[in-house]
């Protein structure tokens, strides 16, 4: 494959996959002897909300608490290994059917999860 076919092929993963995916493109494309794109590296992720790391830390103390592994916790409620790891890291910002997904793998109420977290942002004071 000619380099000018192999950049339109770079071109065209880029514009259609997304970063964890770009992730493993560029390894494949390194073990074919392509030279690595810096548009394809993620950009420098800021700090995660406070709020988002308070969950994942209340979701891994569940998990713990539970004797349950990441890879135990994503088999039993559904989830990607690697999507749970984001959430636990307060990286990614789950939606309620994924609250509900980790809560029935918990088996704990949803409320278990988010209750400790918005009793701690109801304790901080108002911005006034």
């Amino acid at each position: 494959m000619g380099r000018r076919v192999a950049a339109a092929h770079l071109a065209l993963l880029r514009r259609s996959i997304s970063n964890a995916e770009c992730d493993y493109a560029q390894l494949f494309m390194v073990s074919a002897g392509w030279r690595r794109s810096s548009r394809c590296v993620p950009a420098p992720e800021s700090s995660p909300d406070a709020r988002l790391l308070s969950l994942g830390m209340q979701i891994r103390r569940l998990r713990e608490d539970r004797g349950y592994s990441l890879e135990e916790l994503a088999e039993r409620s559904g989830l990607s290994f690697r999507g749970l790891i984001y959430i636990e890291h307060g990286r990614r910002n789950p939606g309620v059917l994924t609250i509900l997904d980790i809560a029935k793998g918990l088996e704990v109420q949803p409320g278990d999860i988010l209750n400790p977290v918005v009793e701690e942002e109801a304790q901080k004071p108002t911005a006034q």
